[in-house]
This record gives structure tokens, sequence and C-alpha cells, in this order.
């Protein structure tokens, strides 16, 4: 017999993800063994329980797969770049400038990571920040499970204005956009992009208030877990310039927010940081007089380690190699996923004319589909494709950059082809014969009705479950969006908050997204352990949507604010 109750349909469909983190973190199982356990007992579920067809079901695993050759395509071309770069004495030359800066990690993490891994976001989203930056990061020397860890935080501030906004334009939209609202709006003279400016104004709020501590957070876990001391206080000792950094960010982040919308704020908070932020560290500004390192490699436990590679002699520096053309790949992937993500231009047109799609998938409504040359797998291909001519690379390194890359997405490639179909069954099992909330929907519906007026609190937590689940802020937005709207207004208290804080809590969702954490597991040969990252990730991810909501309480009990 079928179960109606709220209660009993919010524990069913939190069982997957409860085995996902038994199977994950309590019992470190590898992936590539848990997510097929758990895409079978979502599937079950979905079956047995919500009453969702056998072709629908079959539907959203097609689907799923759609989506899992997009993320192995931009793995593919992340590490591809890399491995190129190490063969041509590139990474030797970046690795040595970031010393000429500050040999000090702490340092480098917050220009690397913290600045730059949110330029990327901010021009691509979609997870690409990690499978740049973790790849980068052991190239510099640091553990394969540090720069996986400090990638996926990466993935917080700057991801609620990804893509050039998307996850505002394209998943606050569609999340609430409908008739009641639009006509309300229209009775006070105003139309839906004033209402997604207001959302934008409270996003821009909290994200500069929690996200300031960012890089310092970043800094304070590295040295607790990856020191030779263990301490959280070594990474504190740099608050000063972390927070100078955060500010950096998240001042010119939130003016641009409130003066040009949700496009830029990103791109043009992460630009202005990293002049400001390099200008100070080259000159000591504010810098502590101990520099910080890790433990010698030797002495780093085979947990720590991934199977990406970079040996010292191929990080010889070639002299002859300036730095701006050592970085000249990576600024030239940036200049181009800005230049294909403007509207403005007609070149995000072109690339997004040709689409390969699967309609109405056994006639359950149900469609997949892929832009690949829209794809940042395919502007990171391209910019390949320039440095081998640019740099003069020989065929034989060419080659050994190809096979090395094919080899590290396979263990990757298999574990996503079950973890994108369970989450696609979990957003889709809606579409049902027992007339039940979707999966997640069932889960938020219980929250609400059990917390009440101090919902706000709460409600970055919904939107971090839905990026958990579905691994992006835009999907997050528009499977609960509209949930979190409906809330507010039965609870009669202001709307715009509340769909902020689902914006702000999906963003930070993305730091223990499984297949986030699988894909930047994969760029450095991580799988097998993305237990340990978990177990990492979550602790900053706490942060943010506890501090988050505590915002938003404030929000509610003074609308003036």
């Amino acid at each position: 017999m079928a179960i109606t109750t709220l209660s009993l349909l919010a524990f069913l469909a939190f069982l997957p993800i409860l085995l996902a983190a038994l199977l994950l973190v309590g019992f470190r199982m590898p992936a590539r063994w848990a997510m097929p356990l758990v895409f079978l007992l979502t599937l079950m579920i979905a079956y047995l329980q919500w009453d969702v067809s056998f072709a629908s079901l079959m539907a959203s695993s097609i689907q799923g797969l759609f989506i899992t050759f997009d993320i192995l395509y931009i793995i593919f071309g992340a590490i591809l770049l890399l491995n190129l770069l190490k063969y041509t004495g590139a990474i030797g030359v970046i690795r040595n400038g970031f010393t000429t800066i500050s040999p000090d990690r702490r340092v480098q993490v917050v220009i690397i990571c913290w600045l730059f891994g949110s330029f990327i976001e901010g021009a691509a989203g979609f997870g690409t920040p990690a499978a740049i930056v973790a790849p980068l990061l052991v190239a510099l020397g640091f553990p394969a499970l540090s720069a996986v860890m400090l990638g996926l935080m990466v993935q917080s501030t700057a991801v609620t204005f990804g893509a050039v906004g998307t996850p505002i334009l394209v998943g606050v939209r569609g999340g609430v956009e409908h008739p009641e609202l639009l006509t309300a709006l229209a009775a006070q003279g105003y139309v839906f992009e004033d209402y997604l400016q207001w959302v934008t104004n409270r996003v821009v709020v909290i994200h500069a208030i929690v996200g300031t501590f960012m890089p310092l957070f970043m800094a304070a876990m590295m040295t607790r877990f990856f020191g030779s001391k263990k301490s959280w206080k070594e990474g504190l000792n740099i608050a000063p310039f972390a927070i100078f950094a955060g500010l950096a960010f998240t001042l010119p982040y939130s003016l641009t927010g409130y003066l040009f919308g949700p496009e830029f704020p990103s791109l043009i908070g992460s630009l202005f940081g990293m002049i400001i932020v390099v200008s100070a560290a080259r000159k000591g500004f504010l810098l502590p007089g101990m520099q910080w390192e890790f433990p010698s490699s030797d002495q780093w436990p085979s947990e720590w380690l991934g199977t990406l590679k970079i040996q010292e002699e191929e990080l010889a520096l070639d002299h002859k190699m300036s730095l701006i053309k050592a970085w000249a790949p990576y600024i030239l992937l940036a200049i181009v996923l800005v230049i294909s993500r403007l509207t403005q231009l007609p070149l995000k047109f072109w690339l997004q004319s040709f689409s390969i799609s699967w309609d109405n998938i056994f006639s359950t409504g149900i469609s997949g589909s892929t832009t690949p040359f829209y794809l940042p797998g395919t502007i990171l291909v391209f910019v390949t494709a320039v440095t081998i001519l640019w740099h003069r690379v020989d065929r034989s390194s060419v080659k050994k950059s190809i096979n090395e890359s094919f080899r590290m997405i396979l263990g990757a490639g298999f574990v996503l082809v079950f973890t994108i179909p369970m989450v696609r069954i979990y957003i889709n099992s809606g579409m049902n014969l027992s007339d039940l909330p979707a999966m997640p929907v069932a889960m938020a519906q219980w929250v609400a009705d059990n917390v009440g007026n101090i919902y706000p609190l709460f409600a970055p937590s919904i939107g971090a479950l839905g990026a958990f689940i579905a691994g992006s802020n835009t999907v997050s937005n528009l499977m609960f969006g509209l949930f979190q709207y409906g809330v507010a207004d039965q609870l009669s208290i202001s709307t715009p908050p509340v769909v902020a804080l689902q914006a702000v809590g999906a963003a930070a969702g993305n730091m223990i997204a499984i297949h986030n954490v699988v894909a930047a597991s994969a760029t450095v040969g991580l799988l097998g352990k993305e237990g340990l990252v978990l177990k990492k990730t979550f602790l900053p991810t706490l942060y943010y949507v506890l501090f988050a909501g505590i915002i938003g309480i404030i929000f509610i009990e003074f609308p003036k604010i």
C-alpha cells in the first residue's frame, strides 16, 4: 500500500541521500561502488512508492546521460589543457610565478582559488572552476585531496551569479515566475525584472557578509587538515590579508549586483579582486611574517594523493617562456568563456545553434539535449589547440596529453553514469501516477511544515539540498524557487528575501554536490576518496547555510535593512 503521510514520504525521499552519506562518508566506500547502489534504491522508491512509470524512469536516466556527457567533456578539456602545459614547461613557469608573488601557500590559495576560481565561475559555472583549479593546484605542489577540497570551496559565493547570471536569470525566473505574481506586480506598477533585481539586491548582501570570510576559511581548512601541526591557528594568522582579499571581491561584486543586475557580479568582483590582491601581495601588504608550507611530500599520507603526477623534470623552467606566455592559455580561456556567454554578441547564438537532442523520450515529455559547441569543454579544447600552435608542442607530447586525459576520465565516467541519472529521477519524480509531489519537494514541504515562522533560517538549507541532489544552483532554483516563494507567502513574510536565501543556499550546496565532488576528484585522479572530500566540504557548507539563514531572519524581522 502506498504511503501518503508527508513525514513518511519525506523519509523515503531522504533515504537515497542518507545511503549515499553512509556509504561515502561513514564507510568510505568508493563512489564507483556506492553510487550504483544509491541509483538502484532511488529507482525502486520512485517506482514502488511514487508510482513513476518505467518509461519515465528510463527517460530520466537517458536525460541524465546527456548531462553526463557534458560534465565529462568539461573534465576532459580541463585535464587536457593542464597535461599539455605540463609538457611545454608552462606549468613550471606558472609555479615559479606564484612563488615570486609569495611562496606562502595560504596566499596562493587566496589568489588561485578565491579570485581566479571565482572568475572562471562567473564566466562558465557548472562545476568548471573546480575542474580547472584543482589540477592547477596539484601542479603547483598541493596534495590532491586539498586541491579538490579547495576547488570545491570556490563554488560558493560566486556561484549564484555564475555562467553570467544563469542561476538567477534562468533558475529563479523559471522557478518563481507565475501568473499570480506577475498580476500582483503589475498592479503595483512593476514587472518581473524588478522582482529579480530585488532578489539580486538581497543575494549580494548575504553573500558579501558570509562570503568575505571564505578565503580565511579556505586557509584555515588547509592548515588544519593538511599542515604538519594540524592547526587552525596557522590559517587564522593570515586573517588580515584573507579578509582584505574577501572584501576586494565582495565589495565590487555587491556594487555590480546593485547597479547592473545579476549577469556580472562574479566576473567584475573577481577581476577587480585579482588586480588589487596580487598588487598588494607583491608589496607584502598585510602578509604575516612567517610563511606557511605543506610538510615534505614524502610525509604525505596515501589518502592525500591522486594519480595526477607532475614530475619535477616537467616543472623545469623554459627560460625562453615569459610568465605572460605561460598564463596566456588560461587568460585566453577566461576571455573566450566571457565572450561566448554575452547575449549582446552573436557568438553565443552561433555556438548554441547546433544541438543534439532527444525530445519526448519514450513519449514521457522528458527530453535530453546537449549543445556541444557551447560547452566549456569545447572552449577548453579550442584553447588547447591554440596552445599547441603557439607553444609549438611536438606531436609526441600532444599524443601523451590526450592519452593521459582519456585514462583519467574513465573512472569518473563510470560513477557519473549512475549519479546523474539518479539526480534526474529525483527531479522528475513529480511526473507520477500517484499525484505526489516530487521527492525533493516532499522533503522541503516537511521542513516548512515543521519549523513555522523561523523558516528563513532553514531556507538556505533547502537550496543546498537541491544543489546536493542536482549539482546545480540553477536546477535547485528551478526545483525549489516556487516552493520557497509559496512558503514565504503562506507565512505572510516578504518573498524576495526568502527566494534570495534559496539562491544563496543553492550556491553553497555546490560544495557538497556529489557529482561535483566526483568531477573535481577525477581531474586529479582522486576517485575512490569522495567520502573524504565530502566530510571536509560539509563544514564550509554548514557555515554558509547557517549564517545565511541568520541574516535571512534579520531581513525578515527588520525589512527596512
